[in-house]
């Protein structure tokens, strides 16, 4: 299937997305501690976050959100590599569009308005929890009407494929 989105879609969807959700995944279940003290941006650093502050149940909240990262990489890879059906995909890219809203939503309001909207003071996770969503609900805001071409369809692949045989 990933070969019949276009270019720049194709690479975000495929190689950067299930790339960002190994990032989430081996951190919240490896170093839980540190996964939850880098939520959000602190005027004290997030180092001095304490292990004994955190709790069983902070650590296991961590662990499994981790584990979620962890499906939606293996559904990503299961739906863009398995498919032909290019709206089985469409459907994945709008409920993918509809959990970037929330998760953006979600993060902005433990920030506050203020720290949301001072992107200077962002720590890495504040840049992958609001920066990259929102690279990737622009990226499916713009695939999802086509702004980036149409798809190709498994007829033309074929052609395509036969064409580049005989040359």
């Amino acid at each position: 299937m990933a070969s019949q989105l276009p270019p720049f879609p194709r690479v975000v969807f495929t190689v950067l997305e299930p790339i960002s959700l190994l990032a989430g995944f081996f951190p919240a279940v490896l170093l839980p501690d540190w996964f939850i003290g880098e939520q959000l941006p602190s005027a004290a650093s997030a180092s001095a976050t304490s292990a004994a502050t955190m709790t069983a149940n902070s650590r296991v909240v961590a662990q499994q959100l981790g584990n979620c990262y962890g499906l939606a990489f293996l559904v990503a890879v299961a739906v863009l590599y398995s498919t032909t059906e290019i709206k089985v995909v469409r459907n994945y890219l709008i409920a993918l569009w509809i959990a970037d809203i929330g998760h953006v939503a979600i993060t902005y309001l433990a920030l506050g308005h203020d720290r949301a909207v001072d992107v200077g003071a962002w720590n890495p996770m504040t840049w992958g929890n609001i920066g990259a969503t929102l690279f990737l609900f622009l990226t499916r805001t713009a695939y999802l009407p086509g702004l980036f071409g149409p798809d190709r369809s498994p007829s033309g692949l074929e052609k395509e494929k036969k064409k580049n045989k005989t040359i």
